[in-house]
């Protein structure tokens, strides 16, 4: 902390006051739509005015998750889906705060180092050692010019207030209880304190903490780096036994092959078993297939990590073991991807099953990239599954899953006459536009009607203020408006 107050440090202090109203404003007023992407503007306009003149470090992974940042906080504008919605307001500043340690450390940090970690936190810890530090000498300079005395004397008085406090309160119970027409007189006195508005004091209290929040955290990122280059170990490093490891693999491997045979007799054949539909099939074997595809990643990943492989032979066995590993979950995989197909066709699509498939499209990346990194030990596990995971969730947020989810319902529809009203209701507004196309098209579809009435009447009589503006809700209530139902 400097020993003096800086004209810098005061206009600083005025921008992040401006900009603590501002988050006030976006985030606890209403229901947040477009306000998420203004205060994230206007954070980054004070974040680049604080460092207009320093040169920022790692700026091409800083530019990719600024650009996801970005289409995050736009997703509140553009799309309306509630999972994404709760999400998110836990990943963007989280995202934020990363990004801003990121490009303001030194060049040669590794932030694909688990050092990097705490080394956050500490950055975390300092702002608020930093906010102590300045209250405290913000505290000094209005002392100067001050008696001691009299500053001894305001002290006192406080005190004795304090002190004063439970005595008077336990006293005035006391006369309370003794005489009626006091406790009339003290029963009024709540009214005298209408002036002081509860709700205007907590939000003045929300203005302060996030002012002193974004002012601590934004003045010590370039302040007191620590060593993150490497991490410090106390004792051995933690090893897994190489012919151990080569054993277990084989193993699991054995029993992956046999499965994999039997997916290739039954299932990819296009023949089951005679007391299994495909639908009960897919039913039956979905989640557990896509639960051990996550347990054999996760082994590749250990063994890649923390198995010694210092001669030529574990180097060999392990490589074609860990090989077949990542073969055999491709195939159940694929089998899942199918049985999650299958299931579809039977019963519809919903959020839930797409949201699935993109993850195992996801896992497929995954998968190859760690196929690679078997036989090509130099390449870095952390760094590709942090950005390849950082874009996979930014596009299914940006892209609009529930779209997808309802041109399906809708195309399914078109060709066997069956769609759920209800649970097209139940999705974002995306699933009130098709609700009002469906419409249009069939008017005797049951509960129909009755769920456009009452979405049309909500859209006549909702007033909602500009933080919660949403493009794809604004859609929806424009047709539901024009739309002739009675």
């Amino acid at each position: 902390m400097e020993s003096k107050i800086t004209k810098s440090d005061g206009i600083f202090l005025i921008l992040c006051l401006l900009l603590g109203i501002l988050g006030e404003e976006a985030f606890f007023r209403s229901e947040i739509g477009i306000s998420y992407f203004v205060f994230i503007s206007g954070f980054y306009s004070v974040f680049m005015w604080r460092y207009r003149r320093y040169q920022f470090s790692h700026q091409r992974l800083g530019y990719l998750i600024i650009c996801c940042i970005w289409l995050l906080s736009a997703s509140y504008f553009l799309n309306n889906n509630q999972l994404f919605y709760g999400l998110n307001i836990l990943v963007i500043p989280g995202l934020v705060i990363f990004h801003l340690v990121l490009i303001t450390s030194p060049e040669n940090v590794r932030w694909n180092k688990p050092a990097f970690v705490p080394f956050i936190f500490t950055k975390l810890i300092q702002s608020l050692q930093f906010n102590i530090g300045f209250a405290a000498l913000f505290g000094k300079s209005l002392k100067q010019g001050v008696k001691e005395d009299k500053l001894i004397i305001w002290k006192k008085v406080i005190l004795g207030i304090v002190i004063s406090l439970p005595i008077l309160f336990v006293v005035l119970n006391l006369l309370i209880s003794a005489d009626t027409e006091f406790e009339r007189l003290i029963g009024g006195v709540p009214q005298w304190f209408h002036v002081i508005n509860v709700e205007r004091t907590m939000r003045l209290m929300i203005i302060l903490f996030l002012t002193f929040a974004f002012f601590g955290f934004m003045q010590i990122l370039v302040k007191k780096h620590l060593n993150v280059n490497q991490q410090q170990i106390y004792g051995q490093k933690f090893q897994l036994d190489g012919i151990i490891t080569i054993t277990v693999l084989i193993i699991i491997n054995a029993v992956y092959l046999l499965f994999t045979v039997v997916q290739f007799r039954y299932f990819f054949s296009g023949t089951l078993q005679a007391d299994y539909t495909f639908a009960e099939y897919a039913r039956k074997g979905f989640f557990e297939l896509l639960f051990v595809t996550l347990i054999n990643l996760s082994i590749t990943v250990i063994v890649l990590t923390f198995v010694n492989r210092t001669s030529s032979f574990l180097r060999g066995g392990l490589q074609i073991m860990l090989t077949i590993l990542v073969l055999a979950s491709s195939v159940m995989l694929s089998s899942a991807f199918l049985r999650l197909s299958m299931y579809e066709d039977a019963y519809g699509f919903t959020f839930t099953r797409v949201l699935v498939h993109s993850f195992m499209i996801f896992l497929v990346v995954i998968f190859t990239y760690t196929l690679v990194k078997i036989w090509v030990e130099k390449l870095s596990l952390f760094h590709f599954y942090f950005i390849t995971s950082l874009i996979y969730y930014t596009a299914i947020t940006i892209i609009d899953l529930d779209k997808i989810v309802v041109k399906e319902n809708m195309n399914r529809y078109e060709t066997s006459e069956k769609i759920d009203v209800h649970y097209l209701n139940n999705l974002s507004y995306r699933g009130v536009l098709s609700l009002v196309d469906l419409y249009e098209k069939n008017q005797n579809i049951p509960d129909l009607k009755k769920i456009l009435l009452e979405r049309k009447q909500e859209a006549l009589t909702e007033d909602l203020p500009w933080q919660s503006y949403n493009l794809q809700r604004e859609q929806a209530y424009t047709e539901l408006k024009k739309l002739d139902i009675k």
